[in-house]
């Protein structure tokens, strides 16, 4: 057996462990709190990892649902077509990156507003000299100066959000890997699977250090709950109804059987 296929099948295990699933979403909830206290306490050193400018940062947070959906998009198109050709259900299901990316765009652009409409321009870090003639952030920042304003932790969001997207999405693997595929897809899909737990596990830790270095316990709690409400809201109420995307699909149906 090539180590790819080693690889997927402890992928596999993990999420098959009774609870992993059903749990996932409380360990976002267990480290914003448990990370906000050691920052409150000031218990955590500085490191490579306090910093903004860090490469993960930059070149991943920065752009996570980016990430998210390159290797997402690929991911349910091949998994849920080893189910179904069906033209109707593939629809149906990669509707879930479009409601996915509503969902990102919505609370993003809410959480830029909030900052916005509450926040003031200073000349300085330290909140001295007010700059009343910029009323908003990009304005004040492109003149050089610091705004100041509510600031909703978007990395707690997309992170906790991103990672349960691809928790649900990447479901199917547990029946595919025993399931007759042909050799390329089999590839393509073991490649993919193993990436998305890979980016699962990036996001975890980066909200971590989200959790111990930056933002204020609240920003990351509403942060962090936006998250949650984002992914409750979907697969746990809406994508149980008909008029849906519905869920991933773990089994195959008589009927869908029939249709491949």
């Amino acid at each position: 057996m090539a180590a790819r296929d080693v690889i997927v099948d402890k992928l596999v295990s993990f999420w098959r462990i009774p609870g992993s699933k059903r749990n996932f979403p409380w360990v976002f909830l267990i480290i914003s709190i448990v990370g906000s206290l050691l920052k409150e306490l000031q218990l955590v050193p500085e490191s490579y990892f306090s910093s903004s400018k860090n490469i993960l940062n930059l070149y991943f947070v920065k752009v996570s649902w980016g990430w998210t959906l390159l290797l997402l998009t690929p991911f349910v198109l091949l998994s849920n077509s080893s189910f179904s050709r069906d033209v109707s259900f593939l629809t149906r299901r990669l509707l879930c990156l479009p409601v996915a990316t509503a969902i990102w765009y919505i609370f993003t652009e809410t959480f830029f507003y909030i900052e916005d409409a509450t926040g003031l321009c200073y000349q300085t870090t330290t909140m001295d000299g007010l700059k009343a003639e910029f009323i908003t952030k990009s304005t004040c920042r492109r003149a050089g100066f610091h705004w100041f304003g509510y600031d909703i932790s978007g990395h707690s969001f997309i992170l906790t959000y991103s990672a349960l997207f691809i928790m649900e999405e990447i479901a199917p693997m547990g029946y595919l890997k025993n399931a007759n595929v042909s050799s390329f897809p089999r590839m393509v899909l073991n490649f993919l699977y193993i990436a998305l737990n890979c980016l699962v596990f990036l996001w975890v830790w980066m909200f971590s250090c989200t959790s111990v270095y930056f933002h204020s316990p609240l920003d990351k709690l509403l942060g962090t709950l936006c998250g949650l409400l984002g992914w409750y809201g979907t697969y746990r109420l809406w994508y149980l109804k008909r008029m849906s995307p519905g869920l991933p699909p773990q089994r195959q149906t008589k009927e869908q059987k029939q249709r491949t």
